[in-house]
């Protein structure tokens, strides 16, 4: 059997980009078929009320205290306090949003940003995010 060694990497990877909500580190690199960050958010913050038309994700409490909003079965959005070290799978189209009692970090486990964030509601004043958009962001 032979294998393509060229997609073997020994380098560690991160990306920091800056966030008005605080941070994300981007810790898979772009050959990778899955996308794993690191979310920081400052006390009080929260990033967009959104949905993503593709995308599928988990979200993971690793330290401080946040709040997840989710919307449920029911089309209700229900504000959970989040618990330390457990997941939360986020459905395409599924309305979420995160927002930081205390400093936190959040770890994120998706498939590959595809498609289309929709910001239902955004405190930043920030627009829908497509692929486009998170192409220029990594350059």
């Amino acid at each position: 059997m032979n294998q393509d060694k060229s997609l073997f990497k020994i380098t560690p990877f991160s990306q920091r980009i800056e966030k008005p909500w605080g941070y994300e580190i981007i810790f898979t690199p772009e050959i990778s078929p899955i996308a794993g960050k690191l979310l920081h958010i400052n006390a009080q913050a929260r990033f967009s009320l959104q949905y993503h038309d593709e995308k599928q994700e988990t979200l993971f409490l690793a330290s401080g205290r946040a709040n997840i909003i989710i919307e449920n079965e029911s089309g209700e959005l229900e504000t959970i306090e989040m618990e330390p070290q457990k997941g939360y799978y986020i459905a395409p189209f599924q309305k979420h949003r995160c927002q930081a009692i205390t400093d936190c970090d959040i770890l994120e486990a998706s498939t590959k940003e595809k498609g289309t964030t929709v910001r239902i509601e955004d405190d930043y004043k920030r627009t829908d995010e497509t692929e486009e958009d998170r192409k220029s962001l990594r350059q």
